[in-house]
């Protein structure tokens, strides 16, 4: 009786103080990690870490107190032919193990935090997407960690052996899971190929929109018309992808079908101003020239390309002013355009 009276205090003193031991432990650790690191923030840091530091240390010291025990010989019976100490001392075990796992994903948690804070400063996206990967990939490592030592120390099985037959149903598994391990393998690809990076305007599979996020499994875009579509990151290296980001010139086609009757002179005096329209600030190269002529119209086409380095709002501003000063011209010359009711006017641009 001494004893469970003994062990019982120490859980119970345990459970009182709980939140002091992990703030303290928490506390040192985080005096250790941010003497280097001035945009190390201690709230944070025990906020992500004080749960899973609380769960270790009860779990380490019910372990250790409920080891001092004798039990008596009414618990000593087998369930499935295995002693209830033996269960009981697994379970144990496995509860450690899961709190500790839990502790080490919180902690690459809040390293990638402050990676990302950092890679932020930089004008190169890369390294956005290296903390986001990497993040991932050491998280799912840890994880097989944890369950190798489930294995052995939960279920006292050689790691060795477990391993061999791992080998043995692999080839079985990697034709089951073939698809992520395809994506998985394409994530590799993206990362050290860099097709595109976070923050890139992208084309692919019929979707068009910026890429926030690149993970183990998928690359997640936010589309123009602001949906998030997530995409297996095999259709992203597979496909043909348009990364309008790296672009260095926006286009733009404006095509008149004036009619047939407009004569040649019109035409030259037309083409000469719309030329003149077109030298603005930001258009680099333009031209205007009859570029068809048909049983229905004949065909002026318009072209120029404009900075990327404009704001889009100013450059639709800008298009839609030399619409207009297109129209004014025709106007002023007394073209008129096709009588037929179809593509009269077609514009494009590459936004």
């Amino acid at each position: 009786m001494r004893s469970y009276l003994i062990v019982s205090g120490m859980i119970l003193l345990t459970l009182l103080f709980k939140r002091f031991f992990s703030k303290y432990v928490s506390g040192l650790i985080a005096r250790l990690i941010g003497k280097k690191n001035k945009a190390f923030d201690i709230k944070r840091f025990q906020n992500l870490v004080l749960s899973p530091i609380e769960t270790f240390l009860m779990i380490l010291m019910v372990l250790i107190a409920v080891n001092t025990l004798k039990y008596p010989a009414a618990l000593h019976f087998k369930i499935y032919k295995t002693a209830f100490e033996t269960i009981l001392d697994s379970i144990s075990q496995i509860a450690i193990i899961i709190s500790f796992i839990w502790l080490c994903t919180r902690l690459i948690d809040y390293v990638a935090e402050l990676l990302h804070a950092k890679a932020l400063l930089t004008a190169d996206r890369t390294d956005d997407q290296l903390v986001i990967f990497f993040k991932d990939f050491f998280k799912v490592l840890i994880r097989i960690l944890g369950l190798l030592l489930i294995v052995r120390f939960g279920f006292n099985k050689p790691i060795g052996n477990v391993l061999t037959g791992l080998s043995i149903v692999g080839a079985a598994v990697a034709l089951a899971f073939r698809e992520s391990l395809e994506n998985l393998i394409a994530s590799f690809i993206i990362f050290f190929d860099k097709p595109f990076t976070i923050g890139d305007l992208v084309k692919v599979v019929g979707v068009t929109g910026t890429v926030e996020s690149i993970g183990l499994r998928s690359t997640r875009i936010r589309t123009v018309d602001k949906t998030f579509v997530t995409v297996p990151n095999k259709q992203m290296v597979d496909t043909v992808l348009d990364n309008q980001s790296l672009r260095t010139q926006r286009k733009v086609e404006t095509f008149f079908q004036v009619g047939l009757n407009t004569t040649a002179e019109k035409i030259e005096l037309f083409l000469d101003k719309a030329n003149r329209i077109l030298e603005k600030e930001h258009v680099e190269e333009a031209l205007a020239f009859l570029s068809d002529t048909g049983l229905q119209s004949h065909v002026i086409t318009i072209e120029y390309f404009t900075s990327v380095l404009q704001p889009i709002k100013e450059f639709l501003l800008m298009r839609q002013s030399i619409n207009f000063e297109l129209i004014q011209a025709l106007e002023q010359l007394k073209i008129e355009l096709a009588a037929s009711k179809t593509n009269i006017v077609v514009s494009r641009a590459a936004v």
